[in-house]
């Protein structure tokens, strides 16, 4: 994921800043707790495409 790119997107229900996933390919929102899908280096910023994330997830997210 290009970093300027990923510097530009925010999560499209709250505007949050996305942290990228490079291991499972998505952007992840911890606020929402949603995970995005990136297929062939573009993303999937669709709410019905997005992943719930489990709880563990979101609590490493929230360690940063």
């Amino acid at each position: 994921m290009d970093k300027e790119l990923l510097a530009l997107l925010v999560c499209p229900l709250c505007q949050a800043k996305l942290t990228y996933d490079a291991a499972n390919a998505e952007l992840k929102c911890f606020y929402d707790g949603l995970a995005y899908p990136v297929r062939d280096g573009i993303p999937v910023m669709l709410e019905e495409e997005a992943r719930q994330m489990n709880a563990d997830e979101k609590l490493k997210g929230s360690r940063g």
